[in-house]
């Protein structure tokens, strides 16, 4: 066995052919990201109202590395801390970031992957060469110059995120305020087909036990068959793919003993990966609810508690890495904004995600089982050749 083979199964879910010249690097920032989206999604559980979830820590990432190549000093630090990628060099994340996004754009003929970025700036904002070069280059961003004291400006912006979601989101932006210089956007936009569909005809109304046990009738999807499954103390989860099965979602349904906020206290990247490797095939029956879901937060507080005050402090922060010295005053993130949007049916699931960076100026399994989601629950969206997460979210209430 040659020594490239030994190490590619080290590294998880990573494939050589793909990466042979960047598996760490890659492998590193999947790590950090997936990292990153348990702890931001712990943060909004800790602290926000329980309610329908969705985060895309694939999306927020990439638009917070984009906005990273900006930064400088003790800002620079508190973000890769944060972030979590530290151990990488600004030029391993960039190729990570490239090598990554063009692996997601084809994972399967039944699956659609979309990943755009792009930057848009004031008419008086002058940014730095590398800035420029190293978007453009490595997220495919091309910096767009418009005059945001135009009222029609959020619109020209709001319609490039309505394409590139197909229409899922149709705008990020309401306005556009006077300190506001620039605008670094991520999105992403996912289809997907069941490996196996259900079938409608067997879709029928079934209770779902809301946290105040109050029953509500939701239409139930149902199908049998033989499906990754994982069931222990705590919970019983289930893997449904897409297409050939490279992508798939991860469904945990919590044990009726344990309180949900217990249960979720419980989701993090260390049982992620002790949990997704333990599962195996068995033969059982899924009964899911169809669901649509938007989701729409603002990440700034967020962020702050998880580190990353330095980069929306505008006195302190320093991102001298990204404008020119045409600039007076201090460039500062003045709010990262976030919008979701997923629609699970019989057929498949299509999702969507916005993230915006704004930039201101101031001065054990069982061999059966039979897994019915009737009251809240816990899923992912995932990739399982690079380990990348796509999606997070948690069903209170279908709606």
């Amino acid at each position: 066995m040659s020594n490239i083979f030994k190490v590619t199964l080290i590294i998880l879910t990573i494939s050589s052919a793909l990466f042979a010249q960047d598996t760490t690097s890659v492998s590193k920032l999947v790590f950090a990201n997936n990292d990153f989206g348990f702890r931001l999604f712990s943060e909004l559980l800790n602290n926000y109202e329980l309610t329908n979830i969705l985060i895309s820590p694939a999306s927020i990432t990439m638009a917070l590395d984009m906005t990273y190549n900006g930064a400088n000093g003790s800002t620079k630090q508190t973000m890769a801390k944060t972030l979590g990628i530290e151990e990488l060099g600004l030029k391993q994340l960039n190729e990570a970031n490239k090598t990554l996004k063009n692996t997601l754009k084809k994972p399967d003929p039944k699956v659609t992957i979309n990943i755009a970025n792009s930057l848009w700036a004031d008419n008086g904002t002058k940014f730095k060469s590398d800035f420029i070069k190293n978007n453009k280059i490595y997220y495919n961003a091309d910096l767009t110059k418009l005059n945001f004291s135009d009222a029609n400006a959020p619109n020209i912006i709001n319609r490039w995120v309505n394409k590139k979601t197909n229409g899922k989101i149709k705008k990020i932006i309401d306005k556009i305020g006077e300190d506001v210089i620039a605008y670094l956007i991520n999105a992403i936009y996912f289809n997907g087909k069941w490996q196996t569909a259900f079938d409608t005809s067997e879709t029928k109304p079934g209770p779902f036990y809301r946290l105040d046990g109050k029953e509500i009738q939701h239409p139930m999807m149902t199908q049998s068959g033989k499906y990754l499954y994982l069931k222990n103390d705590m919970f019983q989860a289930i893997r449904l793919n897409y297409g050939k099965g490279q992508i798939g979602m991860y469904i945990f349904l919590p044990d009726t003993s344990l309180s949900f906020e217990k249960f979720l206290a419980n989701f993090n990247i260390k049982n992620w990966s002790d949990w997704t490797s333990g599962f195996t095939n068995n033969e059982g029956t899924i009964a899911l609810p169809r669901f649509k879901i938007e989701y729409n937060q603002s990440l700034k507080d967020p962020l702050i508690t998880m580190g990353m005050d330095l980069a929306f402090d505008d006195s302190k922060a320093d991102f001298t890495k990204m404008a020119t010295s045409n600039i007076k005053g201090n460039i500062f993130i003045g709010d990262v904004k976030h919008k979701t949007y997923i629609d699970v049916n019989e057929q498949g699931t299509e999702a969507a995600a916005v993230t915006s960076v704004q930039m201101e100026l101031k001065g054990g399994p069982t061999k059966t089982f039979n897994m019915t989601v009737d009251h809240p629950f816990f899923y992912v969206i995932d990739d399982n050749k690079t380990g990348t997460i796509l999606f997070i979210g948690i069903v209170i209430e279908p709606q």
